[in-house]
């Protein structure tokens, strides 16, 4: 498989290492857990923004919902863009073109 980076154009990206568990690094303790879990918010938000450190960063996933959206623009001071990806389809041309545009855009900014 091709990383996404490459196939646009771009050098090797960092890939988050994510916690498997309550206590691993970057992993919230229980009751935030427990609290997201009511809201919905996927268990991967807060580790992927802690870890962006208000840095641009691009989420690709097909469990993203408006939640974490929501979450993550209250949470984030920097650029992000959340991309949910069909899980059925997987990355499709036009997925690449809507991060090939965010990160062009970017790149100007």
């Amino acid at each position: 498989m091709t990383p996404p980076a490459h196939r646009i154009g771009l050098p090797p990206l960092p890939v988050v290492g994510l916690p498997g568990s309550s206590g691993a690094d970057g992993a919230v303790g229980y009751e935030e857990e427990e609290e997201d879990l009511r809201n919905g918010l996927h268990w991967k938000t807060r580790t992927l923004v802690a870890r962006a450190v208000g840095q641009p960063f691009v989420w690709v996933d097909d469990e993203i919902t408006g939640t974490d959206r929501s979450w993550v623009a209250v949470h984030h001071p920097g650029p992000a863009l959340l991309h949910r990806v069909e899980p059925r389809r997987g990355l499709q041309d036009s997925d690449y073109a809507v991060l090939d545009a965010w990160l062009r855009r970017r790149a100007v900014a």
